[in-house]
């Protein structure tokens, strides 16, 4: 049980946010509004050095590397206690694979004094959606996002969780695909789409989305290079209606002059007079 009594007479702020996928041309005049109005700043340090140094003058800062989530949520929750306005900031949105849940779920687990504080998300543009611009338009119909992670989910649930979107014929988002100690979730996943779709289905591909190491490309499922994926990578993989649009864009992808990803909504069977 926390034993932090807030300072504050009003209860203080405590909101996370997403700083997007890492252009500030993509964060949110709402997030940038919480980050200028608050006192205590928390996140990793890659994260908190997404935030212009201008907007983190005055702020206490209070930053960690990579494994510390829960002590960052911790901190987090202690100084918004303490009456101060407090905001964690996270990649993409804080709600997709992020703080959001962490930090609800330990304020859960200090109820009641969570009624102290006021706790808020903020939305970030998530780099499933800015990937996905980049390539054209692959998310128009239902789609899933797995991540291949295994530190909090069992391989054997992802492993259930591919089988079921790929056979359902969803567009389907491979988060966090490959890293040094990761090396075979990829090209397992890859083989289970195979099981279900072409081997020409098209596999966007964005790495570094929206920061100037910026990569995208298109390849075909049977030929997606898995040597040039890493954890700064995201791939879209189409479901059996999507198809390539070759020259419809100013900057070339791999596989196609121009080309960009289209998964169709159904207005063109729908109204075929119109069109």
């Amino acid at each position: 049980m926390n034993t932090h009594t807030p300072a504050a007479q009003r209860p203080a702020h405590l909101t996370v946010i997403g700083l997007g996928p890492g252009s500030p041309a993509l964060l949110t005049p709402q997030a940038l509004h919480a980050l200028t109005q608050c006192q205590v700043l928390v996140g990793y340090n890659a994260y908190v050095a997404l935030v212009d140094p201008a907007v983190q003058a005055g702020k206490e800062i209070i930053a960690t590397g990579m494994m510390g989530e829960v002590e960052r949520a911790k901190a987090a929750i202690a100084a918004a206690y303490s009456g101060r306005d407090t905001v964690v900031v996270c990649s993409g949105d804080p709600g997709i694979y992020a703080l959001a849940g962490l930090v609800l779920e330990l304020l859960e687990a200090e109820a009641p004094a969570k009624t102290n504080i006021e706790f808020n998300v903020v939305p970030g543009v998530p780099a499933v959606c800015a990937a996905a611009a980049l390539l054209g338009a692959p998310l128009m119909h239902d789609f899933a996002c797995i991540s291949l992670s295994d530190l909090l989910t069992p391989i054997a649930t992802i492993e259930k969780r591919l089988h079921a979107a790929f056979a359902a014929d969803f567009v389907t988002v491979l988060y966090n695909p490959r890293s040094k100690r990761r090396q075979s979730h990829l090209p397992t996943a890859l083989a289970i789409a195979g099981q279900h779709l072409p081997t020409s289905t098209p596999v966007g591909i964005a790495r570094m989305v929206a920061r100037p190491e910026q990569e995208v490309r298109i390849e075909p499922l049977g030929a997606v290079d898995i040597e040039a994926i890493d954890m700064f990578s995201l791939l879209i993989v189409g479901n059996s209606q999507t198809r390539i649009v070759p020259g419809t864009g100013a900057t070339p992808l791999a596989w196609g002059n121009g080309a960009r990803m289209l998964t169709p909504r159904g207005y063109k069977e729908k109204y075929a007079a119109k069109m």
